[in-house]
C-alpha cells in the first residue's frame, strides 16, 4: 500500500484494527509490538507526544463561537468551491455510513455534512464545526496530519493517537490554490473504521482536484469580467496599459509582455511595473488600470534610521512617508547594501534569522513590505528597482553597520557584507 492509503483491498478489517490497537497501546507505552507504526503515523505520533498530548482520554477541544465561524466561512476562498465538494462527496456520504469535513489553512472546521447517524458520533469526540482539528490539539488524525505533513493522508483505527478516535477512520486530502499554491485547507471524509472502502482515497482525491480545477475556472472567468468592463478605457489610451484585479492577476495588456501577477498597487503613489516602468494606479470596479507615467519617472527614496524608522519617497504624482517596523527597515537596508547583485531568500534568512530555513517567513515579510511600498522590489534575486534612487539617513553616530549589529546581524555572515550602490 502506498503511504496515502491506510489499508489494500481484501484487508481484514475488524482483525487489522484489532492489531492496530494493540500496536499503538505498546508503541505509545514504549513496549514492543509484532507490528509497526507506518512512517508517516510514526513521525506524527512522536511530534504528538513532544506536544503533551495523552492518548488514552478526549484533549480539550475548543469551539469557535457561531460568529466567527460564519466570519471565516465568508472570507475562505473555499467558500467559492463548497458547493462542487458537497455535489461530490455528500450524496454518497448520506447515503454511506460517512461525512464530508471541510476545514482552513489554520484546521479549523468550517463545514460538515453527512449521515446524521455518524454526525451525531462526530459530536462526541468534538469533531464539529468550529473544532481545531490540528494534530497538537487533537492528536493524530488526517485533517491534522495532512497539515503538518503537506500530503494527504489516511488513517485507521489504531493509527490515530487518542485512543477515543480508534472506531474511526479518515482520509484528507490538502487543497491548494491552484494559481499560487497556497494552502486554502482541507477536504475530509471520515466515518466508522469498520466501513472503510479502499475507493474512498480515489473519492477524496478527484473531489479536490475538481475543486482545485473549478477555482481555476472561476479565477478566468472574473478577469474576463474584468476585461470587459476595462475595455472602453483602454480604448481611449494611445500607449501601453495594464489591467489587474485586486490580488494584481493580470486580466488584459495592451503593448507590453507582463508577468502573470504583479504587486498590487497603491492609488497614492506611482508603482514600479516591469515591462511598463513607472505607472500611475487607477482604480477600476474589481481591480486597476495601471498606465506609465510621463515626465520624470525616477523613484526618490530614503531609509531614515536616525530615529525610528521612516521611508520617504519622492517621484510620480505625490510626495509620501511612512513608518517601517525594524524587520522591514532591516529588509530595506540589506537590499540596498546589496545594489542590482541582489539577495536570496535564503541569503536574508541566514541574515536575518541565522539559519536559511526562513524563507516562507521571509517571503510573507517582503509580501507586505511590498504593500507599504509598491512594487519597487524584485525577486530571483531580491532587490531594489533600478528604477529607485534610494539612500540611508543614520544618526550622528550611528552607520549602516551599527544599525544591524543593533539588529543581531554578524559582520561575518556574508549576507551582511553586502555594500551600498546608488
Amino acid at each position: 500500500m502506498g503511504s496515502f492509503e491506510a489499508i489494500t483491498p481484501g484487508t481484514d478489517l475488524p482483525r487489522y484494527a484489532r492489531d492496530l490497537v494493540r500496536m499503538h497501546d505498546a508503541v505509545i507505552g514504549g513496549g514492543r509490538a509484532p507490528l509497526r507504526p507506518r512512517t508517516v503515523v510514526a513521525r506524527s505520533w512522536s511530534r504528538v507526544l513532544a506536544a503533551g498530548l495523552a492518548p488514552d482520554r478526549t484533549n480539550t477541544r475548543a469551539i469557535l463561537p457561531f460568529d466567527e465561524i460564519e466570519q471565516r466561512r465568508r472570507t475562505s476562498p473555499l467558500q467559492e468551491v463548497i458547493g462542487d465538494l458537497s455535489r461530490i462527496l455528500t450524496g454518497v456520504a448520506d447515503s454511506s455510513q460517512m461525512m464530508m469535513v471541510v476545514a482552513d489553512a489554520d484546521g479549523i472546521v468550517l463545514w460538515r455534512s453527512g449521515a446524521a447517524r455518524v454526525r451525531g458520533r462526530a459530536d462526541e469526540l468534538g469533531f464539529r464545526e468550529g473544532a481545531t482539528w490540528t494534530e497538537t490539539t487533537v492528536g493524530t488524525n488526517a485533517i491534522g496530519t495532512a497539515l503538518a505533513e503537506a500530503v494527504p493522508v489516511q488513517l485507521f483505527s489504531g493509527e490515530h493517537f487518542e485512543q477515543s478516535q480508534h472506531p474511526w477512520y479518515c482520509t484528507a486530502a490538502p487543497l491548494h490554490d491552484p494559481r499560487t499554491g497556497d494552502l486554502l485547507g482541507v477536504v475530509d471524509v471520515s466515518g466508522p473504521a469498520l466501513t472503510l472502502h479502499p475507493t474512498v482515497t480515489a473519492l477524496v482525491s478527484a473531489a479536490v482536484e475538481i475543486a482545485q480545477g473549478q477555482l481555476l475556472h472561476r479565477q478566468y472567468e472574473r478577469l474576463q469580467r474584468l476585461r470587459d468592463t476595462a475595455m472602453p478605457a483602454l480604448s481611449a489610451l494611445p500607449g501601453p496599459a495594464l489591467v489587474i484585479d485586486r490580488n494584481g492577476w493580470v486580466a488584459h495588456a495592451t503593448g507590453v509582455a507582463p508577468a502573470r501577477r504583479i504587486a498590487v498597487p497603491n492609488s497614492e503613489r506611482a508603482v514600479q511595473v516591469p515591462g511598463l516602468g513607472l505607472c500611475i494606479a487607477e482604480p477600476l470596479a474589481e481591480g486597476w488600470l495601471l498606465r506609465p507615467m510621463t515626465g520624470d519617472t525616477r523613484i526618490r527614496m530614503t531609509l531614515d534610521l536616525s530615529g525610528a524608522p521612516v521611508v520617504r519617497s519622492t517621484g510620480g504624482e505625490s510626495d509620501w512617508h511612512t513608518p517601517l517596523s525594524q524587520r522591514h527597515a532591516e529588509i530595506l537596508l540589506l537590499l540596498h547594501r546589496h545594489g542590482r547583485r541582489g539577495i536570496s531568500v535564503t541569503e536574508l534568512s541566514t541574515a536575518i534569522h541565522g539559519d536559511p530555513d526562513h524563507a516562507v517567513a521571509i517571503r510573507a515579510e517582503l509580501s507586505r513590505l511590498r504593500r507599504i511600498l509598491g512594487s519597487v522590489i524584485e525577486n530571483r534575486p531580491y532587490r531594489l528597482s533600478a528604477a529607485v534612487e534610494f539612500t540611508v539617513e543614520l544618526g550622528d553616530t550611528l552607520t549602516g553597520d551599527a544599525y544591524l549589529r543593533g539588529a543581531g546581524f554578524s559582520p561575518e555572515n556574508d549576507a551582511f557584507r553586502g555594500r551600498p550602490q546608488g
